[in-house]
């Protein structure tokens, strides 16, 4: 059960992105026929495409969803229609807008899972974010001990039995969110850097062996979504603010 009522604000008429900030809207997946029709009006023609390539009604209504929140808040932010929203991609095929319609230099990151959406907006820095749902019967250890590192699999072993696999997707979606940043994706080997895990510890990039990456040029967040779920933002610099939203 979603409850993140002391954690999100109501957005209100006008909402806007500065510099030192980076905002996090959470959206819920699961929206009535009329929502997600209105949704798939601001689709492209090859969205709407994607979205029809999905088997399962859940996946074609959480794409069609989330991609809509993601069109109509950049448009929110750029002061144009959402239909007009275009993305190109780089080389890993990480969404981006062209400069000539994004003046501000407006960069962003989305993720879902289980029915929520989370989605990050910055000015003139990377930015990422990722969510993920606690699975107990997920092959925790036997993952970690594939992709982690080897100080943040001595690290999971070290939490109490009960604790490690909300410790597992607390490492899992602070390396996602921060490879997500860095334009990477999965291309990325996980081992070469290390985050925090542990339910006691603040989120944090703790060390990186990436070509050109500093970790203390990145300063990263715990996103608090509901009790099932674990989430992380992540941004360049260390002089920034985030501020968190509900958009449904």
């Amino acid at each position: 059960m979603l409850d993140s009522k002391k954690n999100w604000d109501e957005a209100g008429a006008q909402i806007v992105l500065v510099h030192d900030e980076v905002h996090v809207w959470l959206a819920r997946l699961d929206q009535p026929l009329e929502m997600v029709t209105r949704s798939r009006s601001i689709l492209s023609s090859d969205e709407k495409s994607r979205a029809d390539r999905f088997h399962f009604d859940k996946d074609r209504t959480a794409y069609t969803v989330a991609r809509a929140a993601l069109k109509s808040l950049l448009a929110k932010y750029l002061d144009m229609p959402a239909t007009d929203i275009c993305f190109e991609y780089t080389a890993h095929g990480k969404p981006f807008l062209a400069s000539a319609a994004n003046s501000p230099g407006i960069t962003f990151n989305i993720s879902h899972s289980g029915g929520l959406a989370l989605l990050a907006f910055a000015i003139g820095r990377q930015v990422g974010v990722d969510v993920e749902r606690i699975r107990p019967d997920f092959g925790t250890l036997e993952i970690a001990e594939r992709f982690f590192s080897r100080s943040e699999v001595e690290s999971l072993l070290a939490q109490p039995v009960d604790q490690q696999s909300v410790c597992f997707f607390n490492c899992w979606t602070r390396k996602e969110a921060y490879i997500k940043a860095i334009g990477e994706g999965l291309s990325c080997p996980l081992d070469r850097f290390d985050v925090t895990l542990a339910v006691d510890e603040p989120a944090r990039l703790i060390e990186t062996r990436v070509a050109s990456q500093n970790a203390a040029d990145w300063l990263m967040h715990n996103l608090e979504v509901g009790p099932e779920y674990r989430a992380a933002v992540i941004a360049e610099g260390a002089g920034w603010r985030l501020r968190c939203w509900r958009y449904c």
